[in-house]
């Protein structure tokens, strides 16, 4: 092939890429980005090793930077756990709410899909907290041992949780990454993975962002910290808990809180100006 000849090829296959994405290719990938090495990845872009001194260290738009993690305002704690007793009280009457303390939207950017021309994503995840370390090897023994018993011993489980906050970690949201696989990424999965700041949000007043790094772990990494692996056994263990046994463990997710911002409109009750960061 000559050069005349090599340039035609090049310029036709320029010219051919947007309808290769469209008709061709795993789209569902990032376009220069390989996770997976067989099943398993491993999250480079976050260092929790020095989490519970409280730091953490995130690359962040290529560069490391330091955070330090902070505990959720106690004005959080009592919204969030009060509405969550609130919730438990209609479900077991039948109701079931959407939005709520459960229903948080994490926001995130950077990477992207083949599919789309954006990388900003908002995906709805169901939240929750974990156990401080000191705590959580009871309530994972506990769990185990009552996973087959009825949903109201399940329900008493959790409502005994959220009624002693003391043993709860403030400084986290726990949730978990269930659909992201070797052949399918989610376009959150592939943002956090390469640029692990998040923002959260929950549907509903009083209203609250919360700012994180968000730590990514395989449920098979040994080289997680020790609690980080706990967390994430206890997070599918808790999902297999009320929503039946699940054939795999799912990629844990664990966002570590930075920030915190009140976005509530002000009110009588509230006399709080909306927007402003109260962590």
């Amino acid at each position: 092939m000559d050069r005349r000849d090599f340039l035609k090829f090049a310029a036709l296959g320029f010219l051919l890429t947007p309808i290769r994405r469209l008709i061709g290719g795993p789209l569902e990938h990032a376009e220069n980005m390989n996770i997976w090495k067989g099943d398993f990845f491993k999250q480079e872009t976050v260092d929790s090793s020095r989490a519970r001194y409280g730091m953490i260290r995130a690359r962040v738009d290529g560069k490391w930077h330091k955070y330090q993690i902070r505990p959720l305002p106690d004005a959080f704690m009592e919204w969030n756990l009060n509405a969550r007793l609130e919730s438990f009280k209609d479900m077991m009457k039948g109701v079931f709410r959407l939005a709520g303390p459960h229903s948080g939207m994490i926001a995130s950017y950077g990477i992207g899909r083949k599919d789309s021309r954006f990388t900003l994503n908002n995906a709805v995840k169901g939240f929750g907290f974990a156990p401080k370390e000191e705590f959580i090897d009871e309530k994972l023994q506990y769990m185990r041992d009552t996973i087959e018993t009825p949903m109201p011993q399940k329900m008493d489980f959790l409502v005994d949780l959220y009624k002693h906050p003391e043993i709860l970690n403030a400084s986290i949201q726990t949730s978990l990454e269930l659909y992201s696989t070797p052949k399918f990424e989610t376009h959150s999965f592939l943002n956090l993975m390469g640029n692990p700041q998040s923002t959260i949000v929950y549907l509903d007043i009083p209203s609250y962002e919360v700012r994180t790094i968000a730590r990514l772990i395989h449920p098979e990494d040994k080289t997680a910290d020790p609690y980080e692996r706990k967390i994430v056994e206890y997070t599918n263990l808790i999902h297999s808990y009320f929503h039946g046994k699940f054939s795999k463990d799912f990629i844990g997710l664990i966002c570590y809180v930075i920030e915190v911002f009140d976005n509530s409109p002000p009110s009588k009750e509230r006399k709080t100006s909306m927007g402003v960061r109260v962590v």
